[in-house]
């Protein structure tokens, strides 16, 4: 999972750094469009040539009227449709952050109450009420002993095979969940370029459109503005989903092989002298 979403962002940073040479070029020609002298106009064909001063007015009130916030900018470029797709990825991103982490607590995989009452048990040789004590714990550490306990009348090599195929199931329902954080950090970044992708294709459509004189400034930065916004957000949040994953899946990993070793330390009194285990939980 980690190779392949290392290879995904391999792809993704070089499509945003040839997007990223389009939305300079596409810039500099708003810019030069924008700052273009414009000629000028003789007085006396007809039209009326307001002062100067009330021009300055008139231009100074536009300005401060067609001003608009960031997040309101942000908003507009990113779109219903990009805005409605990253606001989904935000929430999942949360709701599997906070699930992962809970379910990554030493408390929910190897609690220590269980531990030490399945221990007192075994040593007053109360089987069954160990059995029912660690049935009736849904932490990893529960599973894994009923599990051995059950196969124990077996064999001690039976009781620790019962163990592994456990702790091995357990072990890939937590993996199981910990890869969905892996998936929105794998496809933000992917969304974020088709954000580029469609935002630079619409600021070349309005320079293309344009048959005589310069394209509209306007236009051409609504363009550009989607396709840096959507980069944006994309890469914030893939980098903290990345992040989280990693983080949490070595503490999973640490948690699971503490599992096995306090798991076959209990169970290890069932092993009879001489005998050797061909498998370990």
């Amino acid at each position: 999972m980690q190779q392949s979403a290392s290879a995904t962002f391999g792809v993704s940073f070089r499509w945003f750094g040839a997007c990223r040479k389009l939305a300079l070029v596409a810039l500099a020609a708003a810019a030069l469009a924008a700052f273009a002298p414009q000629p000028a106009r003789a007085q006396g064909e007809g039209e009326d040539v307001a002062p100067a001063a009330e021009r300055d007015v008139q231009a100074a009130d536009s300005a401060s009227g067609d001003r608009i916030s960031l997040l309101e900018w942000s908003f507009r470029s990113l779109g219903w449709f990009y805005g409605l797709v990253f606001l989904g990825l935000s929430f999942s991103l949360v709701a599997l952050f906070v699930m992962n982490l809970l379910a990554a607590r030493r408390d929910n995989v190897l609690p220590g109450d269980l531990v030490d009452g399945f221990e007192q048990h075994l040593n007053a040789k109360q089987y069954q009420e160990a059995y029912d004590l660690a049935k009736a714990d849904e932490s990893l550490l529960g599973h894994v002993l009923s599990a051995g306990l059950s196969k124990v009348s077996q064999g001690y090599d039976h009781a620790l095979e019962a163990m592994q195929e456990v702790g091995e199931e357990e072990n890939m329902r937590l993996e199981h969940r910990l890869s969905y954080l892996a998936l929105i950090g794998s496809l933000s970044p992917m969304i974020g370029l088709l954000g580029t992708v469609s935002g630079m294709i619409a600021s070349f459509k309005t320079i293309a459109n344009t048959a005589t004189g310069t394209p509209n400034p306007q236009q051409l930065a609504e363009g550009v503005s989607t396709a840096l916004f959507t980069t944006l957000v994309g890469l914030a949040l893939a980098i903290p989903a990345l992040a989280a994953y990693n983080l949490l899946r070595n503490r999973v990993a640490r948690l699971v092989l503490e599992t096995g070793i306090v798991s076959e330390g209990l169970m290890s009194r069932f092993q009879k002298p001489g005998e050797k285990p061909t498998g370990a939980a």
